[in-house]
């Protein structure tokens, strides 16, 4: 079955104020639609439930990227490829960068948002385990004002968030204080390129004469939605990472993740995998403080 547009209406009212005011006064009648990569997917299978859709394309205040001397801003209908490019992004937040490339083709990564890939809450979502290693926080925006909440609270259950019917999300804000953590991000997939992931892991630590005083752990494709690993987490903290941390932690994050069957994998490859990768970063933080 194929979309029909007679069946949508589309309207671009250009502005954010415009746009909040058409939430509000119709709220849960009007889905946001920026890039259009993941909706007009949906319309052209002919499974776009979304009667009436907004457009966020083009409106500056949903673009900009903000950077200060503690944090980057980055509105959240800022492209991929706009990420990619951004020397800041590059230089203080590598894995975020990284993921920008693995959406889809050039092409897609020129229409798709950062924003957008937040809100659809696919638990494979390529930029979620970056933003959540990062700590980053999103701001949503509605003519009552704004709020902001950690990114790792947002998601609330498959493909559901905290977002009420009347708000739009706003902004990613990123701390700007992890230039001198040790970084991990490994998506695997089908292929190399253009290919949704089976299992993504992303990481941050910070060693202190070998003990590890700081780790972030965020994944995709290991929940219903994308999940910081908090109780791996406890179990590294203040651990040097030698073989009988590794294998405690492999413990842990097994007892804590719930992957599942689908087409694209099935949990017990899932889960086999992931703890090979967080058994990668121990590695390689283990001898990188060898090395240092």
């Amino acid at each position: 079955m194929r979309g029909n547009a007679d069946q949508h209406a589309l309207v671009a009212p250009g502005s954010l104020g415009a746009v909040l005011d058409l939430l509000a006064a119709e709220p849960r009648e009007w889905t946001p639609i920026a890039g259009g990569t993941e909706l007009m997917v949906a319309f052209s299978a002919g499974r776009l439930k979304a009667r009436k859709l907004v457009s966020l394309w083009g409106i500056p205040d949903l673009q900009a990227l903000r950077v200060t001397a503690d944090e980057v801003s980055i509105g959240a209908a800022a492209t991929f490829l706009e990420l990619r490019r951004q020397a800041t992004i590059q230089s203080d937040f590598p894995l975020l960068a990284r993921a920008a490339g693995w959406i889809g083709s050039i092409a897609n990564q020129s229409r798709a948002t950062l924003g957008g890939n937040v809100v659809n809450g696919s638990p494979a979502a390529d930029s979620s385990p970056a933003l959540l290693v990062y700590d980053a926080e999103v701001e949503a925006i509605s003519v009552r004002g704004s709020r902001r909440l950690p990114y790792s609270e947002f998601h609330t259950g498959y493909k559901r968030n905290v977002l009420a019917a009347d708000e739009l999300l706003y902004a990613i804000h990123l701390p700007r204080r992890f230039t001198e953590h040790r970084q991990y991000l490994r998506k695997v997939g089908t292929r190399r390129a253009m290919a949704i992931a089976k299992v993504a892991l992303a990481a941050s630590a910070r060693l202190e004469r070998g003990t590890i005083r700081e780790i972030r752990l965020g994944a995709a494709s290991l929940a219903p939605f994308p999940t910081r690993l908090r109780r791996t987490e406890e179990v590294l903290l203040g651990q040097a990472p030698m073989e009988e941390t590794r294998r405690a932690a492999r413990s842990a994050l097994l007892a804590e993740i719930a992957p599942i069957d689908d087409i694209r994998s099935n949990a017990i490859y899932r889960r086999r995998v992931a703890a090979n990768l967080l058994e990668e970063f121990l590695l390689e933080l283990g001898r990188e403080e060898c090395r240092g």
